[in-house]
């Protein structure tokens, strides 16, 4: 799939962190791993962590997917608010799913922790307004429901957001549990980590077959390579879709901005990430290096041919719209790009087994919580692995 346009402001900022070697020659592991992104990454490390032998491949550049275009906000809040997702996959099923992506939050500042390099981590208070007026009760629902399962969260009233920023809006939700990262840095730096340990990391290696057979997988690639696997899991983003023959996504293509440094250190309130109640919906963050990122204005197809020649017309919108919230904030665009999107019909990700793929797993997190989704993914996959019972693979099975 073409997954974005050229350009995205974290290549270009870090552009070629490391380098891998493709796969040139036949190899024997426990786990082999298709995909080279986030997912692809924090699989990888979780799994170097259990000591479990793991061979990751890619046919791109590390992180050259969807993770180099990736806004890389992370959100406990899903696409899907609380009081609709507990119609759908139940209460108790969506109460723990937001608890896990509150969770999953701190894990993630753990294992940066752990790593050499700084890869932009940083904690956000999250701010959620009412688009429009009668969102509020929607807003007061969520308000009730997040309290009542241990989330911090508080109400803000029009007259406290009106106070706190330069835009109005009838109300919102402020939220303690929030931060932002660097998605493309943290994949490289995971995978050194893990490299570190033994993993092996195989880019510009293209899977042209699959043979499932008794004892695992074998792996054949372009060059006539093999990779023999116990288990092989599918972290290709939205690309694993094309290993299902039932479909369980919807694909958008959607866009984003980073305006040049902004001199001001608090750009607005604690420079909290912002997003609203409207489909699609609007957010912006701030960047380490004091720029402003906002993405948005999402359209409900897959083509690289419209969504390219979108692109410019929607950064023009994107502008004017941060414009008119804050227009006394300097705002030039630097950077541009357009990106393949994709979401589930609840929301939530789809991670472990289908009958189709013998000993195979898959990690599928879309939606603006993709890389909180892929680390739930990587302790499922790594706890089936070890013949541990985790109590919350079944909120996210495909047969749910």
């Amino acid at each position: 799939m073409d997954l974005r346009t050229d350009s995205p402001y974290w290549l270009m900022k870090n552009g070629f962190v490391y380098s891998y070697p493709s796969l040139n020659h036949s190899v024997k592991t426990e786990v082999a791993i298709i995909g080279g992104g986030i997912t692809g990454a924090l699989i990888a490390y979780h799994l170097t962590q259990a000591g479990i032998s793991t061979v990751v491949l890619d046919k791109r550049k590390i992180g050259m997917g969807s993770t180099c275009a990736s806004t890389a906000l992370l959100q406990y809040e899903i696409d899907t608010p609380l009081n609709q997702l507990q119609s759908l996959v139940g209460e108790k099923n969506a109460n723990r799913s937001y608890l896990l992506c509150v969770e999953a939050i701190k894990k993630i500042e753990s294992i940066t922790k752990t790593l050499q390099k700084d890869v932009g981590f940083e904690n956000k208070q999250s701010f959620y307004y009412a688009s429009r007026k009668k969102d509020l009760d929607e807003l007061e629902k969520e308000l009730e429901l997040r309290q009542k399962i241990g989330i911090e969260v508080e109400f803000w009233t029009q007259e406290k957001i009106e106070k706190h920023f330069s835009f109005s809006a009838p109300g919102a939700l402020m939220s303690s549990s929030g931060a932002q990262i660097d998605a493309y840095r943290f994949t490289h730096e995971l995978f050194q980590w893990a490299k570190a340990r033994q993993c092996q990391v195989f880019d510009d290696t293209t899977v042209e077959e699959m043979v499932h057979h008794k004892n695992g997988v074998t792996l054949k690639t372009e060059q006539g390579h093999t990779v023999d696997a116990k288990k092989l899991i599918i972290a290709c983003g939205y690309e694993s879709q094309n290993y299902l023959t039932k479909k369980i996504v919807d694909f958008n293509s959607s866009f984003a901005v980073v305006s040049e440094p902004v001199p001001m250190e608090d750009i607005w309130y604690h420079n909290c990430l912002i997003w609203e109640t409207a489909r699609p919906y609007l957010y912006i963050r701030t960047t380490s290096d004091s720029r402003i990122l906002i993405g948005g204005k999402d359209e409900p197809f897959y083509s690289p041919t419209k969504r390219d020649a979108l692109n410019k017309r929607k950064a023009a919108q994107l502008e004017d719209a941060f414009k008119r919230k804050f227009p006394n904030i300097p705002f030039r665009v630097d950077f541009k790009w357009a990106g393949t999107f994709a979401e589930t019909a609840d929301g939530l990700p789809y991670i472990g087994k289908v009958k189709e793929h013998p000993h195979t797993y898959f990690a599928m997190g879309f939606g603006g919580n993709g890389i909180v989704f892929s680390l739930l993914a990587a302790e499922i996959i790594r706890d089936e692995l070890e013949g541990k019972k985790n109590a919350d693979a079944s909120i996210f099975k495909f047969d749910r």
